[in-house]
């Protein structure tokens, strides 16, 4: 497992220390519902709670496991130890899974809501650097090709809305495995009531499975890898953005370099991207643990046990990854370092080409039929590519241009302001401000 990326939070969630500690307040709580429909004496999970909570010993439990072959069965053991004869009375007419499944929903639960937080986090500083370049010009690229001219903080501000939906749909994964079952071997509640399962999950801040067999229903574990794989997109989109602006040729960005920091063992000059490279190997493996989400879904009759073995590494380990990549794409982000000379010169690299849609629309109002202006445009263009003048130039000596456009006309196509006149309408659309307001 990859705990050694682990912030503390998410160490904690997944700890064994946790875990059990999470079964105990899932056993008390089902005990308690069982005093108050008078199944269990009263004052049981008080007694319990008082001898066993906070003095739980992973190793006792894992050292019992080794005999038994069965995690919950050493786990009742150790409390039973712990407690004496109170804690006969956990466990009435419940199932390994209902303590499993339950445990499961809050430790999952509890680890989306720190890498929710891990999103807010990394969009506050997308936003910010959307505002500090709102209007910073730069070539907007298609196929890598340069295509019309764009605002830089355009792409933070694109980094941002795709990161809030990550969010939403991590909000909704977590909504929908906060689900949990006391329903019994094979969710008939054939020992322990419904009405039981409903004051526990009070207590807990859990809902009950609607239609539970031995476990829940494994669809809603495999939502939560998804949503954590559209995530991780999220961030490599991220990457990727920065690995092309730091690419020689483009110069617009790089990832700050620390003093003293190395690029290359052998070449004294480089300065590699190495974190956003990072991030887009990493994505890759996020998203490898939604595919062994989706195949733990389907499986046979009321439960088999095969899903079971995947879900303890993947769940902790896609969490506790997808809360790395949220803290080193944060970092990326805030410090990154925006080169807007260099920026504005790449935007002259074509000497003007980029503005070739605002002439051929203009031949187009003008009175040309579409085609035909295309036609005129691209000839010019193409001899512009090919060095035979500059493409303003070649533009104004095309008689068939001419009779259409004035010069003044074809000096307004080539306006960068035009091509960025809505910026402030595509921010407040995003953030809700009104045009031109910082965010």
């Amino acid at each position: 497992m990859i705990a050694r990326f682990s912030r503390p939070e998410l160490e904690h969630i997944w700890s064994d220390a946790n875990r059990y500690a999470t079964w105990l307040e899932v056993e008390l709580a089902a005990c308690a519902a069982m005093e108050e429909e008078g199944t269990v004496p009263r004052g049981t999970a008080a007694a319990v709670r008082a001898l066993a909570v906070g003095r739980l010993e992973p190793a006792r439990i894992d050292a019992v496991e080794r005999v038994t072959r069965h995690d919950v069965i050493a786990f009742l053991t150790h409390v039973e130890e712990l407690a004496g004869e109170p804690a006969r009375w956990l466990h009435l007419g419940m199932t390994s899974s209902d303590v499993l499944d339950s445990a499961l929903a809050l430790q999952t639960a509890a680890a989306l809501d720190a890498i929710l937080a891990g999103i807010a986090g990394l969009r506050a500083a997308c936003a910010r650097r959307a505002e500090e370049h709102r209007r910073t010009p730069m070539v907007g690229r298609s196929h890598g090709i340069h295509a019309e001219p764009t605002s830089a903080g355009l792409t933070f501000l694109r980094w941002y809305a795709e990161l809030g939906r990550a969010a939403e749909r991590v909000a909704r994964a977590r909504d929908g495995i906060r689900v949990g079952k006391l329903a019994g071997a094979v969710g008939t509640y054939a020992h322990v009531s419904p009405a039981v399962e409903a004051r526990a999950f009070a207590r807990l801040g859990l809902a009950a499975e609607s239609v539970a067999t031995q476990i829940v229903g494994r669809d809603r574990h495999a939502e939560v890898l998804g949503a954590l794989a559209l995530l991780g997109t999220a961030i490599e989109q991220i990457a990727l953005g920065v690995r092309h602006w730091q690419r020689t040729e483009v110069g617009e960005a790089q990832e700050a370099f620390g003093k003293g920091q190395k690029g290359s063992s052998a070449m004294p000059h480089k300065k590699n991207p190495i974190l956003s490279e990072n991030l887009t190997g990493l994505a890759r493996l996020l998203r490898s643990y939604a595919g062994a989400g989706l195949e733990d879904v389907a499986l046979w009759h009321e439960r088999d046990i095969s899903h079971s073995s995947v879900e303890r590494v993947v769940l902790p380990d896609a969490t506790i990854l997808a809360d790395f990549m949220l803290a080193r794409a944060t970092t990326i982000v805030a410090d990154l370092v925006v080169d807007k000379a260099r920026m504005r010169e790449n935007l002259e690299l074509t000497r003007g080409l980029l503005h070739s849609e605002a002439i051929l629309l203009a031949l187009v109002r003008a009175g040309l039929p579409r085609q035909r202006a295309y036609e005129l445009v691209q000839k010019s263009a193409l001899a512009a590519h090919e060095g035979r003048g500059l493409f303003r130039e070649l533009l104004g000596a095309d008689a068939e241009i001419a009779e259409r456009l004035t010069p003044a006309e074809l000096d307004a196509g080539f306006s960068l302001e035009h091509h960025l006149r809505h910026v402030d309408a595509i921010y407040a659309r995003v953030l809700g401000t009104t045009p031109g307001a910082t965010a």
